[in-house]
């Protein structure tokens, strides 16, 4: 590469530590001013933050130079500063130390900002002009450089700098990619890689439904999913991306569950967490879903599938904050998810597998998830620790990990998960930014995994990548493409999910030397899971009313099982909102069948009935209601009938009689209330109202006194016969 020797090296570091400490010794001389630029020499003169030009690749041809040809570059440069920036010439350099050896050597070259003798000289003869610039002007540039020029003599990953410097050696910006070398000949052990393809989004469907006389309708509470699935929406071209490619398939089966029900026919509320089915309008997206779900179904066949948990249930916010009292629906919900994506997809998912968020995998979690029959856990491994040496000598060797208990940690690589995670906000958006995005993520996974294989290149290793779960398209796109290139050169092969989990080795769960703040903070609370619980209570006691409350207990579990998704974590507001429209849903359903009020009733006559009126707002019939009445003053008036039955059908009021039986005239309070036939629970808020018993017959009164005459005709009788005998 015509670079000097390690002893030269080795000098430059030296003097450049003796500079850097200089510099830090009190009394050192400070820089003229706050503004100063860096030459190439190393002199100070402008901290690199303050560069007045802002370098932007957007085009690297190609992306893995092999032997021969030519690397072509192109961007923009851009006026940052107040002022205007007189002509320059962009060049390019590369690292004067070779190719990165470490994974941790590619982390601090992308995190420098300023230019050092690190980045290498100038590749010579190669660089193109750049005319001056006024203030927010930009201009584009364009590099062709031959491959043999750049001086890489070997296999790896090689910093490049693209700089922009003035006539006199001045630095007036720069921007640093990596640059993958893979010449013709090399031929170590390629990563067996594992890239995961999630399909997940945040809940849209809610508990409500609007029951027709042949159907139910589901009702969302936006009609979000219709863009996401129509054509050049995010969910239809990540299938469209992942058609054909050999990545594992992992999808929330609620998201299948909402995409039949909109092919199926469905209504989107005017107002979200509302309680009227009829405040609702016809949805739109029936077409778009019903093709997202064919194009899916062509697109998995063939490949792994993976059917996580239904509604990808936040574990660790479940494990850490008290969610015991859900597992039983959960487990529940996610047999019947697996069951329907199968159906959906024509597909054999596996079913088995927990994604706590952000990998993060201690004993509570791990116990939660055996809880809810989930043996296979996504890990970062930063909580997971083997035997294997590859792994204790800090070599890439995803793999599996038993834990012990049928628990099996699957260890991904944390560096490029977190990599595709802080890509989002650029990677997919339009235009030149988006590019830039795209082209920087592309070259450092290109030198992260190249990188990886050089660590210990003639060893068997696997890769895991797993991506954030609800990727954007940009994301998509660019991890395919490293895939393709690198199984192109040769440095990755592709793996199924099955073959990263083979042969686990033996380890065990490790103490976290500290919980990562932002997943802490981003969990679900305590309370919002006590509030999910109390709800499911509450369904319980709601499915003992109904004629037929399948339909309705389904729709709820389902919205309950929404309610502590993985996809609210960011979404504190959104969560909340989600999870009071449930419990709106469900208060509204149980209040909807009362008694109405009365104030007082006239009872004419030793016995007659009451009528009680039964207001059944729901929309089915209700059957498992019991009325009963009770008598504040019993011996004036009691109930006959300690309870009646009550049967009515939807959106109706009955009119239920209960017989009574009178005693004596005058006021007597009554209570009403419902109980439910199955175990005798009150249901609701009783009712109080007079009784005003009037004219109870004569008969009765002359029973009374008739009775008294007898009684005393019996004692005389008796002493009269008393004196007899004794005389």
């Amino acid at each position: 590469m015509g670079r000097g020797g390690a002893c030269g090296r080795a000098s430059v570091a030296l003097v450049t530590v003796l500079v850097a400490v200089a510099l830090l010794l009190p009394g050192a001389p400070a820089a003229a001013g706050s503004a100063y630029v860096r030459r190439v020499d190393g002199s100070a003169r402008r901290p690199a933050s303050s560069y007045p030009l802002a370098v932007e690749l957007d085009s690297l041809n190609p992306s893995v130079v092999r032997q021969g040809g030519e690397l072509t570059i192109s961007g923009a440069v851009t006026n940052t500063s107040g002022r205007r920036v007189g002509g320059a010439r962009v060049g390019v350099r590369i690292g004067e130390a070779g190719a990165i050896g470490t994974r941790s050597g590619l982390a601090a070259v992308a995190g420098r900002a300023e230019l050092g003798r690190t980045d290498g000289p100038r590749v010579p003869g190669h660089t193109a002009g750049l005319a001056s610039l006024p203030v927010g002007a930009e201009r584009r540039f364009r590099l062709a450089v031959p491959v043999p020029d750049l001086g890489l003599d070997s296999a790896g990953a090689f910093a490049l700098t693209v700089d922009v410097v003035r006539a006199d050696g001045t630095v007036l910006g720069l921007t640093r990619t990596f640059l993958p070398a893979y010449p013709d000949g090399t031929d170590p052990e390629p990563l067996h890689t594992t890239v995961l393809w999630p399909l997940t989004d945040a809940p849209h469907m809610e508990a409500l439904t609007q029951r027709t006389r042949d159907r139910v309708l589901p009702v969302f509470r936006d009609d979000a999913l219709t863009a996401a699935f129509g054509p050049g929406g995010r969910l239809r071209r990540l299938v469209e991306l992942g058609d054909d490619q050999p990545v594992t398939w992992v999808v929330d089966p609620d998201l299948i569950v909402q995409a039949q029900a909109m092919a199926d026919g469905y209504r989107v509320a005017r107002t979200p967490g509302g309680t009227d089915p009829q405040d609702a309008a016809d949805g739109k997206g029936g077409d778009a879903a019903a093709d997202w779900l064919a194009a899916l179904r062509k697109a998995v066949r063939g490949r792994d599938v993976i059917a996580l948990p239904y509604a990808d249930p936040d574990l660790a916010s479940l494990a850490r904050g008290g969610g015991a009292s859900l597992a039983g629906l959960l487990r529940r919900a996610s047999r019947t998810g697996r069951a329907v994506v199968d159906r959906a997809l024509r597909t054999h998912a596996r079913g088995d597998v927990a994604w706590p968020a952000g990998g993060m995998l201690d004993g509570g979690i791990a116990g939660y998830a055996k809880g809810l029959g989930l043996g296979t856990v996504l890990a970062s491994g930063e909580g997971v620790s083997s035997s294997g040496a590859l792994v204790t000598s800090r070599a890439t060797d995803d793999g599996a990990v038993s834990l012990g208990g049928g628990t099996t940690a699957l260890r991904y690589d944390a560096t490029i998960a977190s990599l595709l995670f802080a890509s989002r906000p650029g990677v997919g958006g339009p235009g030149a930014a988006g590019a830039t995005a795209r082209l920087r993520l592309r070259q450092r996974l290109l030198a992260e995994t190249l990188t990886a294989v050089r660590e210990l290149p003639y060893a068997r290793r696997d890769l895991v990548v797993v991506p954030p779960r609800r990727m954007p398209v940009g994301t998509g796109r660019v991890l395919l493409s490293v895939l393709a290139a690198s199984q192109k050169a040769g440095w990755l092969v592709p793996a199924r999910f099955q073959v990263a989990l083979r042969e686990p080795e033996a380890g065990q769960l490790r103490g976290f030397d500290g919980y990562p703040v932002a997943l802490r903070a981003a969990e679900l609370p305590p309370a919002r899971l006590a509030a999910v619980a109390r709800d499911r209570r509450r369904l319980r006691a709601l499915s003992k009313v109904l004629s037929d409350a399948r339909a309705t207990a389904a729709s709820v579990r389902a919205a309950l099982a929404r309610s502590v998704s993985t996809a609210w974590r960011g979404d504190a507001a959104g969560a909340a909102a989600y999870q009071r429209g449930v419990a709106r849903y469900l208060t509204a359903s149980i209040t909807s069948v009362r008694l109405v009020p009365k104030s007082t009733v006239v009872v004419a006559g030793g016995s007659a009935t009451i009528p009680v009126t039964v207001d059944n707002g729901l929309q089915q019939g209700l059957t498992g209601v019991e009325l009963r009445v009770l008598s504040s003053r019993p011996e004036r008036l009691t109930a006959v009938d300690r309870a009646v039955t009550v049967r009515a059908s939807r959106a109706v009021s009955r009119t239920v009689r209960i017989r009574v039986s009178a005693h004596a005239n005058g006021p007597v309070r009554l209570t009403a209330r419902l109980y439910t036939s199955s175990d005798g629970r009150p249901w609701g808020t009783p009712m109080t109202f007079t009784a005003d018993v009037r004219s109870v017959p004569s008969g009765a009164v002359a029973f009374v006194v008739g009775g008294v005459a007898l009684i005393v005709l019996a004692g005389s009788l008796r002493l009269r016969r008393a004196r007899a005998g004794g005389a």
